[in-house]
């Protein structure tokens, strides 16, 4: 793509036509539009923003959207997601700005925020108030037009006069005249948009229904002589508006619930914060404008706005949206906290370390957006279907019309619009994308984050889960796994005493085993500490009874002999310098659930292994304490490229979960691959879902959670397939009236998101 050298104005690059867009210039600041979006990761000079749009209803209209700012120059890569409402594009600042897109999309019929501003503004919300007097004004004519339409369904042939006929006829047109004019404003606005544009979108054939009963109606009652004056059926249309408006407002309250995570993320930064002043005093400020070294007060109940340290205060926070940690964490003096993540129980002085797009909770955002607007390849396949489709709508339509014309022109206009109106292919539309967006949200609140929508179908079809050890399975701390005691020695006593003299150095070893052994009522003196050999120093009891000289160390320091010879593992020993009081051997920290994790896997039919470049021996040892058959030690970044594909070749479904550089290359080849939270960039950038916490079993919930999504979707899919193959004959067979057509759309659509908002309820752990 070629890149402008020169950027002169905004308004020199709007069209003629748009003067009314100078509302939006203001996001062509710098300041503005930086607020909305961040650096392309690998493209120099390129931005990529998020939009909230405006006036969407179907995958029609995404096509419309993508197409109409592929169009403008300097923008590229652009994805919306229909059912959420929201674009993605990058584009170079030299060639294009947001005013732009903004008049573009306006022009073509669609409006547009920035994403981060539409929470803020509450446009969505008077949106929503729109649809809801919308729905209020079509359910109230309804209920009037259906009181003036019983007569004619229950009084007998001839007894109401000519006149009274034709009272009733006028007073159902004129209640009929503000649910076309006020209720149907969304789909007629969204028909003429799709003409214009030379598509066919979902509420083309909606209008047309409308249109043509109201259209036939109204002759009927100008002319109760001519041809259609059987056809005086008022009741149909505003039972169709009200049917449609109630799905749509069901179907909105679920999707809002399904694609909650995000918004419950851009949600969690307050506007302003008290920041400390040159005087000492603290004033609120615009959080955008605070700047590394501030120093913030945060209160009890607020979010943090800023990555960095506690200078003063202790308090709880709640680190749950980002990390997945349940329960609330203790912060004190130099401690860090995160953006995003609540203070809970005190004042807390914090010197801000990162802001804007450096913080964590920027990150999280960025990888929830781009997951939230990617397209699964179901999801691609409806968008491609739906212009063809609709137009064989419109075909069948016609042709039921044209078949029904020779026995009566009422009955056949009756029937093409129950065709039109029954197989609009709404719940189709809805069927991934509403279950995709349900289970990220429900992982997200997990701790894992999707940044691959189209994984997740992988994901349910994954029969082998291959870990890395170091940093994925363990812990970056050493752990004493095993404890040996001579018979003629006190267990406890021994373990505590070594425990106190442990204490006394920063040494890994020593600090394992001051943690598994804390020695509260024993204490040390006089310790001295030789650097490769160990520790001696007097060990007591707080009462200063039971004093003994001892020595904490390799064998050779404390004169005793290997528990093992020739085992590669870390041994440490205690002695008083005669006698051999106790054994310890230490290993790599497995994480605390990591045993419970592998039989949470095994328990869904996962074959579990280890990759690791550690030593067989190491690996071995590992993998007896988790529970795992299949190991694999001494392997490269090559030996372990070879082995997924090996298992791919043989028919595998592999995911992968690593955190080291190393991993790289074998996370990209995996058909799923997780990264965990503390991963280096690398192995974050070639992950389809990233572990903000630390837990394991958030694997197997994962997959699980997988595994429930691709079920809603099948029956979403099968649901959508039973209905049309079902409604659709017995529309075109004149058994479907149109107010039923109009109830069966909007059900069958409400149904799907329905079934879909079923994943966001949290997975329980196995």
């Amino acid at each position: 793509m070629q890149i402008a050298t020169a950027l002169d104005s905004p308004a020199s690059l709007l069209p003629s036509d748009a003067g009314q867009s100078t509302a939006w210039c203001a996001l062509d600041e710098p300041g503005e539009w930086e607020g909305f979006s961040r650096p392309a990761a690998g493209r120099e000079g390129w931005w990529e923003s998020c939009l909230a749009l405006e006036g969407m209803h179907c995958a029609a209209c995404a096509l419309t959207v993508e197409e109409v700012l592929r169009k403008l120059p300097g923008v590229d890569t652009v994805q919306v997601n229909g059912v959420t409402a929201t674009a993605r594009l990058q584009w170079h600042p030299q060639a294009t700005r947001p005013s732009l897109w903004m008049a573009a999309l306006r022009k073509a019929g669609y409006g547009a925020l920035p994403a981060g501003d539409l929470l803020l503004a509450g446009h969505r919300i008077q949106a929503q108030r729109v649809m809801l007097w919308r729905w209020l004004v079509a359910g109230f004519c309804m209920m009037q037009v259906m009181m003036y339409a019983a007569p004619a369904y229950l009084a007998p042939a001839g007894e109401i006069t000519p006149d009274i006929q034709a009272l009733l006829g006028w007073a159902s047109w004129v209640l009929t005249l503000p649910v076309l004019l006020f209720s149907c404003w969304p789909f007629f606005s969204a028909a003429l948009r799709d003409v214009r544009s030379l598509r066919i979108g979902m509420d083309v054939p909606v209008a047309l229904g409308v249109l043509i009963a109201f259209g036939a109606s109204t002759a009927a009652t100008f002319d109760p002589t001519g041809p259609w004056n059987a056809y005086a059926s008022y009741d149909s249309v505003p039972m169709f508006v009200f049917f449609l408006l109630s799905g749509r407002l069901l179907e909105q309250r679920l999707r809002d619930r399904t694609a909650g995570a995000l918004e419950a993320l851009m949600r969690r930064l307050p506007d302003s914060v008290e920041r400390q002043e040159t005087d000492g005093s603290f004033r609120p400020v615009p959080v955008r404008r605070l700047v590394p070294g501030d120093l913030i007060r945060v209160l009890p109940g607020q979010a943090f706005p800023a990555d960095g340290a506690v200078e003063a205060g202790e308090s709880r926070v709640d680190q749950a949206l980002l990390t997945g940690e349940s329960k609330p964490l203790l912060r004190r003096v130099s401690e860090s906290v995160v953006a995003g993540s609540h203070n809970l129980t005190a004042v807390l002085l914090v010197r801000v370390q990162r802001v804007g797009p450096q913080t964590r909770y920027a990150e999280i955002v960025a990888l929830m957006e781009q997951a939230s607007i990617e397209k699964p390849g179901l999801v691609q396949l409806v968008d491609r279907i739906a212009s063809p489709f609709l137009l064989a709508v419109l075909v069948a339509s016609v042709a039921a019309a044209v078949w029904w014309w020779p026995f009566g022109q009422a009955h056949a206009m009756a029937v093409a619009i129950s065709v039109l109106i029954v197989t609009c292919p709404c719940a189709l539309s809805l069927a991934t994308p509403a279950a995709m967006l349900a289970s990220a949200g429900s992982l997200a609140r997990r701790g894992v984050l999707v940044r691959k929508l189209q994984a997740l179908e992988s994901c349910a079809a994954v029969d082998t889960v291959v870990f890395d050890k170091t940093g994925t399975l363990t812990e970056d701390r050493m752990q004493v796994v095993m404890a040996h005691l001579p018979a003629n020695v006190n267990p406890g006593q021994v373990c505590e005493m070594a425990g106190a003299l442990a204490r006394h150095s920063l040494h890994p070893v020593s600090r394992a085993i001051a943690a598994r052994f804390p020695g509260a009522d024993w204490v040390a003196s006089e310790v001295e500490e030789i650097a490769g050999r160990g520790l001696c120093g007097k060990v007591s009891r707080l009462d200063g009874s039971g004093r003994q000289y001892l020595y904490l160390g390799s064998a050779v320091f404390c004169r005793a002999p290997m528990l093992e010879p020739g085992m590669p593992i870390l041994q440490a020993h205690l002695s008083d310098g005669e006698r051999y009081l106790a054994g310890f051997e230490l290993d790599e920290a497995m994480r605390p659930d990591a045993a419970q994790a592998v039989t949470a896997l095994l328990g869904l039919g996962i074959r579990v292994q280890i990759l690791s470049g550690d030593t067989g021996r190491a690996v071995a040892r590992l993998a007896r304490r988790a529970g795992i058959e299949w190991h694999f030690g001494g392997c490269t970044p090559e030996v372990k490229l070879a082995h997924v594909r090996s298992l791919q070749r043989e028919g595998h479904r592999v995911m992968m979960v690593g955190d080291g550089m190393n991993d790289g290359p074998v996370l990209a080849v995996a058909d799923v691959s997780v990264a965990m939270g503390q991963a280096v960039p690398l192995a974050q950038a070639k992950a389809d879902f990233i572990m903000t916490g630390s837990r394991l079993l958030t694997v197997a919930a994962l997959l699980a959670q997988a595994r429930r999504t691709r079920t809603v979707v099948r029956q979403n899919l099968l649901w959508a397939a039973i209905y049309n193959a079902a409604c659709v004959p017995l529309a075109i067979f004149g058994y479907m009236p149109i107010w039923l057509a109009g109830f069966g759309m909007a059900v069958s659509s409400l149904l799907v998101v329905a079934n879909s908002a079923r994943l966001a309820r949290a997975v329980p752990d196995n």
